[in-house]
């Protein structure tokens, strides 16, 4: 009986944490793309947009070397430059799919684990006429948020960081930021 009231009361707990935002004041942005033009994009584009709502931010580009992989990011010694420069959140970003009904994903995974995945989608498809972003917020390794960002109407790569760029600050104000 007691282990059943203790359970309750730590998933009200945690729901409650879950759905009053992130409180987002720092960042590593990380885009989990297999082309270098698209995580080059999406990781600039994001860092510029937190930046100006007020939330530091940096690419995962300024800290890693041309062409290193994003796993090179969990090394102990790159972990120790990244927290010198007042960092203690990953965010990881990379396409859900090419679907309006996608949800964020409910999997308990490390960031080393997300790091070592390999991305599935690219920013768009010809046959596509949305594009849904899954972002994930990991501190201290593991996800503390999940977030995903539905961009409808595209018909290019270009439109797709237009309606990118045009969503992405309500969804920063909205549950990220607070």
């Amino acid at each position: 009986m007691r282990i059943s009231i203790v359970l309750i009361c730590s998933f009200l707990i945690c729901s409650v944490g879950l759905t009053q935002g992130l409180k987002l004041n720092n960042v590593l942005v990380i885009g989990q793309f297999d082309k270098p033009e698209d995580r080059y994009a999406i990781e600039v584009n994001l860092t510029e947009l937190l930046t100006n709502t007020g939330i530091k931010a940096a690419p995962s580009l300024n800290i890693l070397k041309q062409g290193n992989s994003a796993v090179n990011l969990v090394s102990d010694s790159i972990q120790q430059l990244i927290k010198s420069k007042g960092f203690n959140t990953y965010l990881v970003v990379n396409v859900r799919g090419y679907d309006r009904s996608f949800k964020p994903s409910e999997t308990k995974i490390t960031l080393e684990e997300m790091l070592n995945m390999a991305s599935l989608y690219h920013i768009y498809r010809d046959e596509a006429s949305s594009v849904s972003f899954e972002f994930t917020f990991f501190r201290n390794g593991v996800v503390v948020y999940r977030d995903i960002l539905k961009c409808g109407n595209v018909s290019n790569r270009d439109s797709v960081i237009k309606r990118f760029r045009k969503k992405i600050p309500k969804l920063i104000e909205k549950n990220w930021k607070y």
